[in-house]
């Protein structure tokens, strides 16, 4: 059964800074056993400020970054270098700063990419380099998957009542989403439930409902239906955590 850990930290910021000291950690850990390590990004203000926290952290020199593989949670279909595209906001943030190997980053492909404005090929196409990536059926190792919370309780591109919040596949795309872009392409919830350590990252009092309503195993809303195989990680501000019972959190 998955450990479940729930962190508060006094502000944005401070949570910022521990997420990255953590990813730093994590991926540390991870290449000191394997070699390799594998991580899934995500996108939004606080995913940033963890990107530059990152960068700007001494501790990043001890990740052997040209042995780990970046992978993307969702996307906002849009063509490539679109300032809203998750991918963009990484590459600013984090990645245009790190000794990376190109071949190991793996973002989700844009709508002006091989497959043109077809979401549903552009998805098969991100399936494809996970299972090339896995050498074997299945999807490759997703040592810690980061993932936000949205004021509806989204996470990636799963939205509450939409159809992709059922589908099977690994990854799929997204049509008539509730918030704009209206076409994305997205992990599924069984793929992102394959991730060894999933963390749900949410800073605001806007996020304080959906938040408790998910730890509290809300029926229906994708952020309580997403778990890793050995933590789920809750990484909160004190704002998002308003609604969250003291027995339930662990001192950040």
């Amino acid at each position: 059964m998955t450990q479940r850990i729930v962190e508060v930290h006094p502000d944005p910021a401070a949570l910022a800074e521990a997420v990255a000291v953590r990813l730093l950690a994590r991926l540390r850990d991870v290449q000191a056993e394997r070699g390799h390590a594998g991580a899934v990004l995500t996108g939004g203000r606080v995913a940033g400020a963890v990107y530059r926290a990152v960068v700007a952290d001494p501790a990043r020199d001890a990740v052997d970054w040209s042995r780990v593989d970046l992978w993307w949670g969702d996307e906002r279909f849009l063509p490539a270098g679109d300032p809203d595209r998750n991918e963009t906001q990484a590459r600013e943030a984090l990645l245009d700063a790190l000794p990376l190997d190109p071949a190991r980053v793996h973002p989700m492909p844009p709508s002006d990419g091989p497959d043109g404005p077809d979401p549903e090929l552009a998805a098969a196409r991100y399936t494809a380099e996970l299972t090339r990536a896995a050498g074997a059926p299945g999807l490759p190792p997703f040592d810690v998957l980061l993932l936000g919370v949205g004021e509806d309780g989204h996470v990636a591109s799963v939205f509450p009542e939409h159809p992709v919040a059922a589908e099977s596949r690994p990854v799929s795309a997204v049509r008539n989403s509730p918030k704009p872009p209206p076409v994305r392409t997205t992990l599924t919830l069984p793929a992102i439930n394959t991730a060894s350590q999933v963390w749900l990252i949410a800073a605001g009092p806007d996020k304080a409902g959906p938040v408790a309503a998910a730890l509290a195993g809300a029926s229906g809303l994708p952020a309580a239906m997403v778990h890793g195989t050995a933590q789920t990680v809750w990484l909160l501000d004190a704002a998002a955590a308003a609604q969250v019972p003291e027995h339930a959190r662990t001192a950040g």
